[in-house]
């Protein structure tokens, strides 16, 4: 039977980080949707005035309703930080998943050079090293760290198996996500930029039909604001700068895929397991740092 490791039989702590982090996502991607759809319907309301009784404007009451969701979304985003929750416990899922692979293959510094029990008590030490420094308010691990049975069952293997375990199951995969979140974030960034021309253009046709006298609503200020805010959501999705950096990681996997078959011996298996995680890590850091993480 062909032996894998998935990331259901990584390390506890990668398990609960990645929850934290999808759901810190989520919450975060929410919330700035809304607070930008509650911008654009301010302003399509500001344009319209419903006269209820003497002196009241249902308009802009609306309106004031708006502001106020837009007002509360905002603090909620700066009291609860959810893009915290996102980045640390990416960052916690990632670097607890590199040192799981690291111990499963017996890559550096968790070589077969050492007895098991050693290298264990090193695993866990090091998982344990980077809970610490998580802060508590942003990521809870319910569980001691432990090596799960398949990791063990994997890092007993000869060679060849764990081989063939890591070209699948870590570069192969990686692989093929890297390409596929390329294509996304590229197609993405493309059919924004023109969507954002599109709107643009739509300005100028407003403005133009206003300064004619052609229509009397505020029509530019409604393009305005869809178009800050078309530019405000871009700017958070980053599809252009994602788009160049999963390329690049793809093609620096194909270059590390080559160099890991020709891996023969433990010692050089070793050295380029440990090289090609240093790789993927450095994908994640360059990620952290364009979201403003540290």
């Amino acid at each position: 039977m062909m032996l894998d490791l998935t990331d259901e039989e990584l390390s506890e702590p990668f398990a609960s980080a990645d929850a934290v982090s999808r759901d810190g996502q989520l919450a975060y991607l929410r919330g700035t949707r809304l607070r930008l759809t509650l911008a654009i319907l301010s302003a399509v309301l500001a344009v319209f005035t419903f006269k209820v009784g003497k002196s009241w404007d249902a308009a802009a009451l609306l309106v004031a309703c708006a502001f106020i969701g837009t007002l509360l979304i905002e603090v909620w985003l700066l009291a609860s930080k959810p893009e915290r929750r996102w980045y640390d416990g990416r960052a916690l899922a990632e670097s607890t998943k590199t040192l799981a692979w690291r111990y499963a293959v017996a890559a550096d510094p968790f070589t077969l050079a050492s007895s098991n029990e050693d290298t264990s008590q090193r695993f866990i030490r090091e998982v344990e090293k980077l809970i610490d420094e998580v802060p508590s308010d942003s990521i809870i691990v319910p569980t001691p760290v432990q090596i799960t049975e398949r990791m063990q069952a994997v890092r007993n293997s000869p060679l060849a198996v764990r081989k063939d375990v890591y070209l699948r199951g870590r570069i192969a995969n990686q692989q093929a996500w890297y390409s596929g979140k390329a294509k996304y974030n590229t197609t993405m960034a493309d059919r924004w930029r023109v969507t954002l021309i599109i709107t643009e253009g739509l300005g100028i046709v407003a403005a133009m039909l206003k300064a004619g006298g052609f229509v009397s609503i505020d029509l530019p200020g409604i393009v305005a604001a869809a178009l800050g805010a078309g530019s405000a959501w871009f700017a958070v999705r980053q599809h252009e700068s994602l788009g160049r950096a999963y390329t690049f990681a793809a093609n620096d996997l194909s270059t590390i895929h080559g160099r890991l078959l020709g891996a023969a011996d433990e010692a050089s298996w070793a050295r380029e397991v440990a090289d090609a995680e240093e790789a993927i890590s450095r994908e994640h850091t360059m990620w952290r740092a364009s979201r403003g993480g540290t």
